[in-house]
């Protein structure tokens, strides 16, 4: 991850769940088994050269386990 989330991350939304998850075999392997979900959000990230800009985030989460794979999908400034 080469960004840093600042604030809460809003307009969350659920994109996949459990076997429709294309990398599920994966998720299971690396973190663990649970009840996984791919969502979406938008959030203010801070860049590795400081620049402050609004983003559409991805990440995986499953309960219990938390966030994991966050990634930026576009900016939306």
């Amino acid at each position: 991850m080469d960004f840093k989330i600042l604030g809460r991350i809003s307009n969350i939304e659920i994109i996949a769940i459990g076997s429709s998850i294309r990398i599920l075999p994966f998720l299971q392997q690396k973190f663990g088994r649970g009840r996984w979900r791919k969502l979406k959000g938008m959030a203010e990230v801070r860049l590795v050269n400081g620049d402050v800009r609004m983003a559409e985030v991805h990440w995986f989460e499953a309960h219990g386990i938390g966030k994991k794979l966050l990634r930026i999908k576009r900016y939306l400034d």
